[in-house]
């Protein structure tokens, strides 16, 4: 195997690593909210609300995926639903006060844990870590899985 394919190898196992450690992170930084729920409020507030079928197409979700989460979020008071400014038969997915004041709760404390792990990387290696990963992330929008 070559250098670049065990990189490749490694890289994979420690983005799987990565995303079952943000699952599991998820839980504790809010027990209701999971990491899907807190990714589809984070867009919803950074678009000042959407269609659910924006947010399913954004994150690459299955539209009932999408569906349920919308609706646990409808009903635990943190989303509603308005109608389209421009087209009244389409509903638009806004955060409530309560909503917005979750959302900002834990993403602090998710800003606090990454700096905690990452409080001894040199500070040119967090803006190398940072530009490879919206590298990555840029070329990997609508490529599918991983």
């Amino acid at each position: 195997m070559s250098a670049a394919e065990t990189a490749v190898e490694t890289i994979q196992r420690e983005m799987t690593s990565f995303a079952r450690r943000a699952r599991a992170s998820a839980g504790r930084m809010h027990p209701e909210l999971s990491l899907v729920s807190y990714t589809l409020l984070g867009h919803l507030e950074e678009r000042g609300g959407c269609r659910a079928t924006d947010l399913a197409a954004h994150h690459a979700l299955d539209k009932s995926t999408v569906s349920r989460q919308v609706a646990a979020l409808e009903r635990a008071g943190l989303i509603e639903r308005r109608p389209d400014a421009g087209d009244h038969r389409v509903q638009v997915l806004q955060l409530t006060g309560a909503g917005r004041a979750i959302l900002a709760q834990v993403t602090r404390s998710r800003r606090a844990a990454f700096r905690e792990r990452l409080a001894d990387w040199p500070e040119e290696d967090l803006v190398r870590f940072a530009a490879y990963l919206e590298r990555y992330n840029a070329h990997a929008e609508g490529a599918g899985p991983g």
